[in-house]
């Protein structure tokens, strides 16, 4: 399956932006399933697709997606947690699988905003209080939802500030893939 996956985001992703977030997005939900005791590669290989179609298909993602990975005969757990990371598709998130990948999606992507502007550009300086303090700035990475970021920690049933933790101690343990190097 992580050949497959692989595959479909090579064929579909071009753009470098985009294949550092699904790596993020990969990382989070790895440390996830270590932390939920469920099949990391599984979990991993969920969040590398996650995006994968919205380069080329951005007006029906991840529906289009959704329609890509039935094709290739990926779980439909997997496919029905990739839909529900979009609010808007009204795919309800009623595994913890689909739960997570909303919960890290939004969230990563922030982590690593906050990371570029910090002094040494290293996930490893990231605190916790300053992803809370940009979290507050609406100017900053305007293009986040911040209520999804709240509602994902809500729904996974993680104190906000733990999970923030979480999400950039995945990251930091990813950091040379995702172009943080040092």
């Amino acid at each position: 399956m992580r050949k497959k996956a692989e595959a479909l985001v090579a064929a579909y992703v071009k753009k470098d932006s985009l294949k550092r977030h699904l790596s993020a997005v990969e990382a989070a939900m790895g440390f996830y399933a270590r932390k939920f005791g469920e099949d990391e590669e599984y979990w991993r290989i969920t969040g590398l697709l996650h995006d994968f179609d919205y380069e080329k298909f951005p007006d029906q993602h991840p529906l289009r997606g959704m329609e890509i990975l039935k094709t290739e005969n990926f779980p439909d757990e997997m496919i029905e947690a990739i839909g529900g990371h979009a609010d808007y598709t009204g795919i309800p998130r009623t595994t913890l699988l689909a739960k997570t990948l909303y919960a890290v999606d939004e969230l990563s992507g922030f982590v690593m905003a906050v990371a570029y502007v910090r002094p040494s550009h290293l996930l490893r300086d990231v605190p916790v209080k300053s992803v809370r303090k940009k979290l507050k700035d609406k100017a900053f990475a305007r293009q986040v939802n911040r209520e999804e970021i709240m509602k994902g920690a809500e729904e996974l049933g993680i104190e906000i500030y733990e999970h923030i933790q979480n999400v950039i101690d995945a990251l930091k343990i990813n950091a040379e893939k995702l172009g943080f190097s040092g």
